[in-house]
């Protein structure tokens, strides 16, 4: 026992010569000193930009290339489009036809209407475009729309919504709405349907006699029935 205490005594002294050599406590002391200084010295403090009120008028007025500011105001297509939309709605309404009270064609009433709006397309001739549009429930009743052949749109129709008139026989004119995008007639279209009293199986001649006008030819399936008399 006594043989160990003596080596690890010696063992200290000699680890306290290597420290005094290397001079690590002095580097021990300087660390401590730097760490005190560092705890007392002030935070900096964070700069901050400062919060501008959402409501604030701008001090200088956006900036725009000479290129985008010398082009000339861009229409309002949105705000027409609804403008139009409402005139027409206001005209014809908007409710929805009795659904109870629907009348279905028969197949034999929707073939003949068909076959004799194709005898009119034929007679019409060539003069003006024109196609052959035979009515569907969804037509007359609960929707009220009608979409329109797309070959037929894309080669005549305007390229955005616009107003466009319908004229029957009697010359009597109503305005509708065509949605370009979806090919078809939207508002107006219903009060049209309703006023002429068209009904499944009946059929239409359009024939566009205008860059946005069309005279309607109505052909009634109920006619099958007169054509047995």
């Amino acid at each position: 026992m006594a043989d160990y205490e003596e080596l690890r005594r010696r063992q200290v002294e000699a680890n306290k010569r290597k420290l005094e050599e290397l001079q690590l406590h002095h580097l021990s002391a300087a660390v401590r000193e730097a760490a005190a200084a560092a705890k007392s010295s002030p935070a900096k403090s964070l700069k901050r930009k400062a919060r501008v009120p959402r409501d604030a008028a701008p001090a200088e007025p956006l900036r725009r290339s000479g290129r985008v500011a010398s082009l000339p105001q861009q229409p309002k297509y949105q705000d027409e489009f609804h403008d139009i939309e409402r005139k027409v709605r206001r005209k014809y309404g908007t409710g929805r036809r009795d659904l109870a009270n629907r009348v279905y064609a028969t197949d034999e009433e929707r073939s003949y209407a068909i076959a004799k709006a194709e005898e009119l397309e034929e007679e019409l001739g060539s003069d003006h475009p024109i196609f052959v549009k035979p009515m569907t429930q969804s037509h007359v009743t609960g929707g009220f729309w009608l979409g329109l052949p797309t070959q037929f749109c894309r080669k005549y129709l305007p390229k955005r919504d616009e107003t466009i008139t319908l004229v029957d026989e009697d010359d009597d004119e109503s305005d509708t709405f065509y949605l370009a995008n979806k090919r078809g007639l939207s508002a107006g279209w219903r009060g049209f349907s309703i006023e002429h009293k068209l009904v499944d199986g009946d059929c239409l001649v359009f024939q566009l006699i205008a860059r946005t006008k069309f005279k309607v030819y109505i052909i009634r399936a109920s006619s099958y029935y007169e054509n047995d008399e």
